[in-house]
């Protein structure tokens, strides 16, 4: 089994509070990859001709027949972090809520292995430090096009977890996280005094109804047994209480584990929102904003990882994820190329606070784990 040294831990976790105390927003992680640039080019490791701020380098292995994807995600949130630990942010309104400085920190300690036991690496190693995955688009759907997973075999990624006790590593075989899609729906009616509603087509009360149908869609046109979501978040309409208004909108999200039931969820809202408004007379209008499609692991590198980690950890530390509706744009790399995600466990007293709470924070504890179980991967992979 692989020993992950004094030394490389200690890197982690400093690369991990550095990067915590200087956050960057997704897009403009500039000052974050030329720190991972540094780090990977006093290693030796060729950086490939990929746009900033993202930061692939290549490691060549002994054989180099297969070439397997590692990735991390570099981005921070828009969310003033609070709290008394002593690497708290510098950056006013910026902070590191989800732990992609953890991810970070533990894909450079990866490269740090693996650029010092090159003869222990069959395969080509690729180390995909990931820009703008908070977003949309996607940082990942920008990398894809540029031709990042071009020669890749497979492709693998984790994220430390608060939800998972610490010690334990887990996914799910198939379907485990939710896509992600935003839409507004523009009512346009016809306004007038509130006196004399028959002389109008009330957006409002036109909205009234296309939203309790919509929330029908789920119950009753997916499966039962196929989980979907579709909330509506945001109501805009009127100026004031005896006013009818000429138009009215609804904004929301839709997510969903399948890529069938997105594209079923999609074609209802916008059957629903034309055939409730035209019976009312109004004019209905459907713009989706298309973000992260479900996350779904190739089930063949799912067991092999689930293998991997009853291996090097023993059958107690893996757990079975039950899929969620939480959103990951890693998704887009799996649209393409074989590969799975992994939840590895951090939750406890040193993380006690839900990803994206402003006093959010990584158990470091979780690092060295998160370290072996990619170098494991790696070794293990034929």
């Amino acid at each position: 089994m692989t020993y992950i040294s004094d030394h490389l831990i200690k890197q982690a976790v400093e690369d991990r509070r550095y990067l915590h105390q200087h956050p960057e927003l997704s897009g403009e992680e500039y000052e974050t990859s030329e720190y991972i640039r540094n780090r990977l080019e006093a290693l030796g490791i060729e950086i490939l001709d990929f746009e900033p701020p993202s930061v692939v380098g290549i490691l060549k292995g002994k054989t180099g027949e297969k070439t397997l994807a590692l990735r991390a995600d570099i981005d921070a949130l828009p969310m003033q972090e609070e709290g008394d630990k002593p690497h708290l942010s510098k950056n006013p309104g910026v902070a590191h809520t989800c732990g992609h400085d953890g991810h970070t920190a533990v894909l450079l300690a990866v490269a740090e292995w693996i650029a010092n036991n090159r003869q222990e690496v069959d395969h080509n190693i690729l180390l995909i430090f990931q820009s703008s995955e908070e977003i949309t688009p996607s940082g990942a759907e920008y990398l894809v096009n540029q031709g990042v997973l071009e020669g890749v075999d497979a492709i693998f990624g984790l994220h430390l977890w608060q939800g998972m006790k610490t010690g334990m590593l887990g996914l799910a075989h198939g379907p485990q996280m939710a896509s992600c899609d935003d839409f507004e729906i523009t009512i346009e009616g016809s306004g007038g005094h509130g006196a004399s509603p028959h002389e109008t087509v009330d957006p409002i009360y036109v909205a009234s109804h296309l939203m309790q149908a919509l929330h029908g869609i789920v119950s009753r046109k997916l499966n039962p047994i196929t989980p979907g979501v579709i909330t509506i978040g945001k109501i805009e309409a009127g100026s004031t209480y005896n006013i009818i208004p000429g138009s009215a909108s609804l904004h929301g999200t839709v997510r969903g584990l399948t890529h069938e039931a997105v594209q079923t969820m999609r074609s209802q809202i916008e059957k629903l929102t034309e055939g409730i408004c035209s019976a009312f007379g109004a004019k209905g209008k459907v713009d989706f904003i298309l973000g992260t499609p479900p996350l779904v692991n190739d089930v063949k590198q799912s067991r092999f990882v689930e293998q991997v980690i009853k291996s090097a950890y023993g059958d107690d530390h893996f757990e079975l994820v039950q899929p969620g509706m939480g959103a990951e744009d890693f998704s887009h790399y799996l649209l393409h190329k074989p590969g799975a995600f992994v939840f590895v466990g951090m939750g406890g007293e040193r993380s006690a606070y839900p990803h994206h709470h402003p006093r959010f924070d990584i158990d470091e504890d979780a690092l060295p784990i998160a370290i072996k179980f990619f170098i494991e991967i790696v070794k293990a992979y034929n």
